[in-house]
């Protein structure tokens, strides 16, 4: 039975399932926030590279993407409360795991641990949201959820900024345990017995999953190996990812069962929506994974004040998302959508001008900016997705725009890692960014700008294209 139906019905039990969702958004992105502001000090913990310390972003980033659209499917087949359970489970022993990791390697192990139980949470929640509001409501909904999703974003670096600076840096994981057993306790009374809503559950596609999972990983791995072989790795990289994709778009036109229903795309929103949703966020993860290097070794500013500072985004995320919501219920997706797209590249061309001596609150509003563009352009795209499909497909399009989004923000983080990186050791004469020192500020900021301004680029050719929808 649908969860409206083993809800009876009853408005309480609508809103306690909606907080639960709400609970799991705030819980994820709450800690992926904490972990961007503790790059600097993780990097100095473990005395590693900055090449090698972004990987507690990407590895908890690359679980997540690679197993998306798996469990979107396992949502429709299994019920998205089960998932949604599963997740939390699976969200919380990897924070456990992470607080107790004494070497990166195991850090590294543990984030992946996390990131499934991530991809769980983001697969199946959308789809519980779209039982629990009627389609001329969605929007709205969705709005709410974009809430909760900018409390997380607010409290990580507010609540990781003080715990890094009057605890360890441990205390960053072990803060999710609280909330994530209450929510594992809540979730069992108020999503036991609920069932799939469709009659005839949606077969797994085993062999589609480990073929995605190939190509997401085989992407990362010749974008982090770039740097260092050059055309030797771009050659083979492109090569080899051609044959998985050709391999993958095979298998999937033959098989019985797919990863990606090509149903789906035969409508030109459906694309062009999770394109510009891939995009958007991989533009936006770009800022977030290299701001805190920008205030924390330019700015000179302690790990708390670094939370106050990047608050900026999910503060007018917050302010900004319920709106949103609403102007898509009245006008559609297009307008406000595509308006948040140009108003994220604005932003990114304004941080693109920042100099080491801009005062926090000058990179406050521009990081302001960014939020208002992002929480625009958020919930009317998704909207527009989950509003027009069959109750059948609620699952995979959760976990196709979820996989969209993260799939961006890895490849954004990646890029934008490798970017500055590279740049910066080749500006500076072969200095690492691990051993930057006051001299080395004229090639970080030359490097920051010119990352800031790919992001913008790419964030005015995504409005382009949100456009056409």
């Amino acid at each position: 039975m649908a969860l409206s139906t083993h809800c009876n019905n009853s408005t309480g039990r609508r809103r306690q399932v909606f907080i639960l969702v709400g609970a799991g958004v705030f819980l994820s992105t709450m800690d992926s926030s904490m972990v961007n502001i503790a790059l600097p000090t993780l990097m100095a913990q473990f005395d590693a590279s900055f090449n090698h310390i972004r990987w507690v972003v990407l590895c908890y980033l690359l679980a997540i993407t690679v197993s998306l659209l798996f469990f979107g499917m396992a949502a429709d087949r299994f019920g998205a409360g089960t998932i949604y359970l599963v997740g939390v489970g699976g969200f919380v022993c990897g924070s456990l795991a992470s607080a107790l990791a004494f070497r990166l390697d195991m850090l590294l192990a543990c984030r992946i641990v996390q990131g499934l139980g991530a991809a769980m949470l983001m697969a199946a929640g959308p789809a519980l949201i779209r039982e629990l509001f009627a389609p001329n409501h969605l929007g709205r909904g969705l709005g709410l959820v974009g809430i909760a999703t900018s409390l997380g974003l607010m409290s990580g670096p507010l609540v990781g900024g003080i715990l890094l600076t009057y605890f360890s840096w441990r205390t960053i994981f072990l803060v999710n345990l609280p909330l994530g057993l209450i929510m594992l306790v809540a979730g069992f009374v108020l999503l036991k017995g609920a069932k799939p809503p469709v009659a005839r559950p949606r077969s797994l596609d085993l062999k589609g999953a480990l073929l995605w999972a190939a190509i997401i990983i085989s992407m990362v791995v010749f974008l982090d190996l770039a740097p260092t072989f050059g055309v030797i790795s771009g050659t083979f990289g492109v090569v080899w990812l051609g044959a998985l994709i050709s391999y993958f778009y095979t298998a999937e036109k033959s098989g019985a069962v797919n990863l990606i229903p090509r149903h789906l795309f035969c409508a030109g929103y459906y694309p062009i929506g999770l394109i510009t949703a891939a995009v958007s966020f991989g533009v936006l993860f770009m800022v977030l994974l290299i701001m805190p290097f920008y205030l924390s070794l330019i700015k000179g500013l302690a790990p708390d004040r670094m939370g106050f500072v990047m608050m900026a985004v999910p503060v007018s995320v917050g302010v900004v998302g319920p709106v949103a919501g609403i102007l898509h219920d009245r006008f559609g997706a297009r307008l406000p959508a595509t308006s948040g797209l140009l108003l994220c590249g604005g932003a990114c061309m304004l941080l693109a001008g920042l100099s080491p001596g801009h005062p926090p609150l000058a990179i406050g509003w521009r990081l302001v900016l960014l939020g208002m563009g992002q929480a625009l352009f958020l919930a009317p795209n998704s909207a527009s997705l989950l509003g027009g499909i069959s109750t059948e497909d609620v699952g995979i399009t959760a976990g196709l725009l979820a996989t969209a989004r993260n799939l961006g923000m890895l490849v954004g983080a990646a890029v934008g890692a490798v970017l500055l990186g590279a740049l910066f050791q080749q500006l500076s004469g072969g200095v690492h960014l691990h051993d930057f020192t006051a001299l080395q500020t004229p090639p970080f900021m030359t490097a920051l700008k010119i990352t800031f301004w790919v992001a913008a680029a790419a964030s005015f050719g995504n409005a382009a294209l949100s456009w056409r929808r």
